[in-house]
């Protein structure tokens, strides 16, 4: 059944309908039955889509599917009339609909005409897809239906998953856990992880009883006590304490910190924190802060550039003689707004790792910029969040627990005028180091494109809500109207969005590996304790083996900069009454020396962020643009052809383990079945060509999505075969 998700409803169908697959002609055109669920609005058709050789199948939605929570805007059009209209929630439709068009928040444009249809019938089901798309409260969205039933029927859990948890579920080889952040344990692992040794986690804020926007758990200086804590959180906006995100491993700490809207206490608090941060570095070293509201584009510019962004990908025509594509796209801002998140970050990284001071990200409320940059920032640093498991913690620790308000910028309930893609910004940053540096990263940019396509469907718990406190206080209000037992559960524990096996079978979940990556080996079990990826001297800044000391890439040598840890002598703390000037000399020879030497996939990374080097992320922007797929081209090329060479060496290496084991023949067929490749070598030296499906958009298909006019040989056709674009006269000169 096409609506085998638990909870799920029929609300209103209209049978005799057509989807619209070209523009230009009908001849395409899918005849089926539209529907309207609880969930999501679906076009059941016995009809094969057409132009199409591949599907990825996501296991919630079917081929035509669109989630309620990924729906823009609803246009309703009646041709003879001339009339068009955009439904809002509870509004009346005074003309009879010949034609429906749905604009997407992940840029889709779906089409369906009536002209067969019940006139009635069309208008009743287009009336009841822009109510149920726009609900007025956040418990009628489909999530607490889906986790009603669940308590209600213990027995029916879809996939065999339980809501909640963190699952691995993504076919990882270590398998493990994604850490939640919402106990002390966890919190406890990551300060053993990275060495904080002089910091604690506190649990002062437990049942949300100084703050309702930050976990119940988090970490603070040592050196700090509750009563302290407690004192001092009435000064900050929203009673939102510091928050410590990250060490280094030469003692320097990474912090997050909300303004002091008290006035007359505000130089008093600010030292004391100041000075305990300072207590919990090793060297003692002084403290970097960085007013994030004064050097970066604020969540309305970011907001005005996206809607710009989508307004060039999807609805300006692509003309023959567009002339204007790239100029059109400086003018977004949304490359440049990109480029400044990087270039901060990487400035914040040489404050650590070069100045090894403390950093604290300040921010009015903290938990807006500073969820985008302190993430950024540690994929910079630290290997273990280019990893998936470890990519999923960072989001859950940056941005789910530290309280990113999903709710509102997401804008679930389409009535937020506090609406700003940051999340959207964060992966496409993360897109940029991944193309940078391909071999770096564990997952792949079709990970990155299906996370982002996660945060719209309501089904997950992980990007429903604007802070945990909420999750709780409506959940539990939810349970007690719905006669739902919670015993000693803290509010419904929704899906989780880590639980991929809810998405996708294993097999199309191998898509999430990059076959680029050159990893370390899985942690080992060692009497019940996972030994992970500990950072000490010899492996943080260690490059492949075999590769001489002399060509390591930390960004400047330990042995060089860090005392050792029984030394009597420390290092001077750095002086910063030393002029700008000099600081930002030091800081461009410290990039000038970092890219002049090899890159160490297990270090630091930091961005190229000049002219060209922030690209467009065409998979998740353009793939629903019939005219910008190219056909057998693409970046997915080059990924079929790694992955098979991949698939090779995993072979040769499965082979040589089987015969230095001279393990049965049969032991070694049920390991030959674990490819972690989705494209897989057949045999050795494995010649075929590229299967016929590929293409720009793969695993996408914008084949149904609203057709625009031919771009051959246009400026935007020959950026997208990947020719070499000046963006102005200026850079060309440079560039001689």
């Amino acid at each position: 059944s096409p609506f085998s998700v638990l909870g799920e409803i029929v609300v209103n169908e209209v049978n005799f309908v057509r989807k619209c697959i070209a523009t230009d002609t009908s001849q395409y055109d899918l005849w089926g039955k539209l529907v309207c669920t609880n969930f999501k609005i679906s076009f059941i058709t016995d009809d094969p889509m057409p132009l199409q050789k591949f599907h990825y199948k996501n296991l919630l939605l079917g081929e035509h599917d669109v989630p309620l929570t990924c729906i823009e805007q609803i246009v309703t059009v009646n041709d003879t009339k001339r009339k068009q209209k955009v439904l809002g929630p509870n509004q009346k439709l005074k003309f009879n609909p010949t034609e429906l068009i749905i604009y997407c928040k992940d840029f889709r444009i779906v089409r369906f005409r009536f002209d067969e249809a019940g006139p009635e019938s069309a208008k009743k089901v287009c009336l009841a897809i822009a109510h149920y798309s726009q609900p007025t409260d956040l418990q009628l969205l489909f999530a607490f239906e889906y986790v009603g039933e669940i308590y209600h029927n213990p027995a029916k859990k879809v996939n065999g998953i339980d809501p909640g948890g963190g699952g691995g579920g993504i076919g990882s080889a270590s398998g493990q856990q994604t850490p939640l952040f919402e106990t002390y344990s966890d919190w406890d692992r990551e300060i053993k992880r990275t060495g904080a040794s002089e910091w604690r986690v506190c649990s002062v804020n437990e049942g949300y009883m100084i703050s309702t926007c930050l976990p119940e758990y988090f970490v603070v200086p040592s050196s700090l006590a509750d009563q302290d804590l407690k004192l001092y959180s009435y000064s900050f906006i929203g009673r939102r304490m510091p928050l410590w995100s990250w060490n280094h491993p030469n003692g320097s700490a990474l912090v997050r910190m909300a303004n002091i809207k008290d006035v007359l206490q505000q130089r008093k608090i600010d030292q004391r924190i100041c000075n305990a941060i300072t207590r919990s570095h090793p060297l003692r070293s002084d403290i970097y802060k960085s007013d994030l509201d004064k050097c970066l584009p604020n969540i309305q510019e970011i907001q005005a550039a996206h809607i710009k962004l989508k307004q060039l990908c999807v609805n300006e025509p692509f003309e023959e003689t567009e002339e204007k594509w790239l100029s059109s796209l400086e003018n977004t801002h949304w490359l440049e707004y990109i480029r400044s998140f990087l270039k901060h970050s990487a400035e914040l990284v040489y404050m650590m790792e070069c100045k090894h001071v403390s950093v604290v990200l300040q921010e009015e409320e903290g938990r807006d910029l500073s969820c985008l940059a302190a993430s950024l920032i540690q994929v910079m640093l630290d290997p273990y969040f280019r990893t998936i498991v470890g990519f999923q913690s960072l989001i859950q620790k940056e941005w789910v627990m530290a309280g990113y308000q999903f709710l509102d910028r997401c804008n679930h309930l389409k009535r937020s005028d506090k609406e700003s893609p940051l999340f959207l910004m964060f992966l496409d940053c993360v897109w940029q180091l991944l193309e940078q540096y391909p071999a770096a990263f564990e997952f792949s940019e079709m990970y990155l494109t299906i996370l982002y396509d996660s945060a719209r469907i309501s089904l997950f718990g992980t990007f429903l809500f604007n802070c945990p406190h909420q999750r709780v206080k409506e959940s539990t209000e939810f349970a007690i109207s719905k006669n739902i037992q919670l015993g000693d559960e803290k509010g419904l524990k929704f899906p989780c969005v880590w639980d991929w096996s809810l998405q996708f079978t294993s097999r199309d979940r191998l898509l999430f590996h990059n076959p680029l990556y050159i990893g370390k080996r899985a942690p080992c079990v060692q009497n019940g304790a996972v030994k992970t990826f500990k950072r000490s001297k010899k492996n943080y800044s260690s490059t492949l083996r075999g590769v001489p000391p002399a060509l390591k890439n930390g960004i400047i040598s330990e042995q060089e900069f860090l005392p050792r840890r029984n030394s009597l002598i420390l290092k001077l703390k750095p002086d910063f009454l030393q002029q700008t000037e000099s600081q930002s000399n030091s800081m461009e020879q410290y990039f000038r020396d970092w890219f002049a030497k090899p890159v160490d996939l297990h270090g630091v990374i930091l961005p190229r962020i000049s002219g060209t080097q922030i690209k467009l992320w065409k998979l998740c922007y353009f793939r629903w643009v019939p005219e910008a797929q190219i056909n057998h081209g693409g970046f997915i090329t080059a990924f079929h052809k790694v992955s098979l060479l991949a698939d090779e060496v995993d072979m040769l290496n499965r082979n040589l383990r089987q015969y230095k084991s001279n393990s049965s023949l049969q032991g070694n067929c049920s390991e030959l079945d674990q490819s972690r490749m989705y494209f897989r070598a057949n045999s050795f030296n494995d010649t075929s060509g590229a299967p016929d499906f590929l293409s720009s958009s793969f695993p996408f298909s914008p084949v149904g999505n609203l057709c625009r006019r031919s771009i051959l040989g246009t400026p935007l056709s020959k950026f997208l075969s990947g020719a070499k674009i000046w963006l102005s006269t200026e850079t060309l000169a440079n560039e001689d």
